[in-house]
């Protein structure tokens, strides 16, 4: 499996028992989407490699308490720490409406109520305080902020992303 074809779930953050035990930190709104799966990606050296659930369970809202298939003690644990959690993309629970993913609008064109289609949006910058789009016009790269209320709409079916921006936003690209 190629990390490009999967998403960051989370991180095993630390050992849980003896027996090899393990808590991932899971990076979602809805941990309970991810209570009963049989298998993870965990990265080692740039590698995803398949790791199957004996059981699991959520520990304290924001942790799934894991016993893997052969691991079972701590030495073997003590290998996994720090290590990141990816599933398929496949499993990402669909959006509708407003919501998506990030990588999903990627290569939408952007459109303004008012100027029409002014680019096309190739990547998103979450660094920041404010997410951003970062889109193409020609040879111009426009940084948009994801703002909800600049937000019109996420049409999937032509694949572009409808705001309202203030006047001067685009122009000062332009």
């Amino acid at each position: 499996m190629r990390k490009e074809d999967c998403f960051y779930l989370g991180k095993i953050a630390k050992k849980f028992s003896f027996k090899g035990e393990v808590l991932i930190y899971l990076d979602t709104d809805e941990p309970e989407l991810y209570e009963n799966m049989e298998s993870v990606f965990v990265e080692f050296n740039k590698n995803l490699v398949p790791f199957f659930i004996e059981n699991s369970s959520l520990h304290k809202n924001d942790f799934l308490r894991v016993q893997f298939e052969d691991v079972d003690s701590e030495e073997e644990a003590d290998k996994l720490i720090g290590c990141e959690i990816y599933l398929p993309l496949s499993m990402l629970p669909k959006l509708e409406g407003n919501k998506f993913y990030f990588h999903e609008v990627i290569g939408f064109e952007i459109e303004d109520k008012r100027l029409g289609i002014f680019g096309v949006i190739q990547s998103i910058n979450d660094t920041t305080a404010q997410p951003l789009f970062e889109v193409l016009n020609g040879e111009v790269e426009m940084l948009i902020p994801m703002i909800d209320h600049f937000l019109v709409e996420i049409d999937r079916k032509n694949k572009k992303v409808v705001m309202d921006l203030p006047e001067g936003l685009v122009e000062m690209y332009l």
